[in-house]
């Protein structure tokens, strides 16, 4: 039998299958669907306060409440849907993040429909390509940077909320906007090929 690949030290990851399989094939793996990206921002902001482990348990169940993440839909929700969405306990609720997920939904559209796609936007702040970055231990990766300050405020200057420094920060890993993988872990060298 092969031996357990070496991983990131992520806390309380070890032997949880769907944490490992989260690690393995999607943090860091880069993404450029718009719909997507709007989605795991959604998702970091109802993360804010909580463990990804917690928001990770429950995806399924915030896709189907939030009508798989399409924009469109969201951003009609009204009265009604918000009382549904708060008593689902399925996933986090909490009334600021539900509406912030509702008015996110109306800003991608209102982006879109200006003609600044947000992937293009995002991705605009590393100049279309992910950061390579090479950390030995966990404790060298860092909650932010000035780059996740920089786009923080340019998602809060359009309006969105629950777009702290911190959470910008985690979705840029989880996205690969930036490669934090350990430099032991197997999958960094992966992700790192699939850089464009």
């Amino acid at each position: 039998m092969d031996a357990d690949p070496i991983r990131c030290g992520w806390r309380g990851m070890a032997g949880d299958a769907l944490y490992e399989a989260y690690h393995d094939q999607e943090w860091g793996v880069p993404e450029y669907d718009s719909r997507a990206l709007w989605e795991k921002l959604v998702l970091d902001g109802f993360q804010a306060g909580l463990s990804w482990i917690t928001i990770l348990r429950k995806r399924e169940a915030f896709r189907a409440a939030f009508a798989g993440f399409d924009p469109e839909i969201v951003a009609r929700f009204g009265e009604a849907d918000r009382a549904r969405l708060m008593a689902d306990a399925g996933i986090v609720r909490s009334n600021a993040k539900i509406d912030a997920a509702i008015a996110g939904a109306r800003i991608y559209l209102d982006q879109r429909e200006k003609g600044e796609d947000l992937s293009a936007f995002l991705w605009s702040f590393t100049d279309g390509a992910p950061i390579q970055n090479a950390w030995d231990q966990i404790g060298q990766v860092p909650a932010q940077t000035p780059l996740a300050v920089e786009i923080s405020k340019a998602l809060k200057a359009r309006g969105y909320k629950f777009v702290g420094p911190v959470i910008v920060y985690a979705f840029m890993q989880a996205v690969g906007m930036v490669n934090d993988h350990l430099t032991c872990c197997f999958r960094h060298a992966e992700v790192a090929a699939m850089s464009r």
